[in-house]
């Protein structure tokens, strides 16, 4: 004698729901996991920088040269997702020689996600076509998780704070910046 093979309604419902969910998931991640960001954009944020002095070479007369550390977080002003409220850490080295007065360094943002952009940037290199954003150009050379494939342009402005308290020769600074970017 053959089981009988009893199928109840009830007892599939349950497995068709998980299976339904997981075909969900899989066709759209971007719907269940959080809103994705545009492909491509112009984007204008500022970063809210702290400079820490890492180390000095000064020699009274010839120039300085001063390796830096910049914390800080940033705000789109358009209130915008892309490039809102990211952290922010570069490396840099000023350098001061007669009439050479330039800073070049690299920086990371980082989402709430952990997902990155990755920068250099250039003091000298000035985007001629944005007079406001007169200071320097980062380049965009690649980023990580959502950023993945993102390259773009950023000419930026410097904003001077008022001196910070203590000693340690901590330095603040608005910078921003007016970004055109693209995720390929």
């Amino acid at each position: 004698m053959k089981p009988a093979i009893v199928t109840c309604a009830a007892t599939m419902l349950p497995v068709k729901v998980a299976l339904i969910s997981v075909l969900m998931l899989s066709l759209s991640p971007g719907a269940v996991l959080g809103a994705s960001i545009e492909k491509k954009g112009t984007t204008p944020y500022v970063t809210h920088f702290i400079f820490r002095p890492l180390t000095n070479i000064d020699i009274p007369g010839l120039g300085t040269a001063t390796a830096l550390e910049a914390v800080g977080t940033t705000q789109n002003m358009k209130g915008e997702a892309m490039l809102d409220k990211m952290s922010a850490h570069c490396t840099a080295v000023s350098v001061a020689s007669g009439e050479k007065k330039y800073i070049d360094g690299a920086c990371v943002l980082a989402d709430k996600d952990g997902d990155k952009i990755f920068s250099t940037f250039d003091t000298r290199d000035l985007d001629k076509s944005q007079p406001d954003m007169n200071c320097g150009t980062h380049i965009i050379t690649g980023g990580t998780g959502k950023y993945q494939g993102i390259t773009g342009s950023e000419p930026f402005a410097c904003i001077n704070m008022p001196a910070l308290a203590g000693p340690g020769g901590y330095t603040a600074m608005d910078i921003p910046h007016n970004t055109t970017w693209e995720i390929k």
